[in-house]
């Protein structure tokens, strides 16, 4: 029994490690678009462990921003911080969680940042509620025009 726990300890080690090591693609970061083939009956991909639509229209809704993060298949797409040039002294940055695999609007969560300069450097502030609800109510349009999109052009 002595000799078997260390194996079993070590086999595991390995195991857990070497799902660590799996990188996401993340074709926003390259800068590719990502190819989506929505079936008829399910509205996600296969190799996508999210909602297809939803995952797109996050990409599209936040596409001005840069992506510090994106991973497909665990649903979370976050961005760096960004500056508006007509704000230079404020900037902003975006989580979301894409919650489940069907197009639901509680399916989707959004986290926004707000920081602001006051001269001696960057310092946290606090965010509209109605901002986080206008970036999930864009994403979730963006969703359902792309559903439908799809679903006239299988007509």
């Amino acid at each position: 029994m002595r000799r078997i726990a260390p194996i079993l300890l070590a086999t595991s080690f390995v195991i857990v490690l070497g799902g660590c090591a799996h990188k996401p693609a993340t074709d926003a970061q390259a800068g590719s678009p990502m190819k989506f083939n929505f079936g008829k009956k399910k509205d996600t991909q296969a190799g996508i462990g999210v909602n297809g639509y939803l995952w797109r229209a996050t990409l599209d809704t936040l596409n001005f921003m840069p992506v510090a993060s994106a991973d497909p298949f665990g649903g979370t797409f976050i961005t760096d911080w960004h500056s508006n040039d007509a704000t230079p002294n404020e900037r902003f940055k975006v989580q979301v969680f894409i919650l489940d695999n069907r197009l639901r609007a509680d399916g989707i969560a959004v986290q926004v940042f707000r920081q602001v300069n006051n001269g001696s450097g960057w310092t946290d502030a606090s965010v509209s509620p109605d901002t986080t609800l206008q970036i999930e109510n864009a994403i979730l349009t963006r969703a359902r025009q792309l559903r439908i999109a799809n679903i006239e052009s299988e007509k």
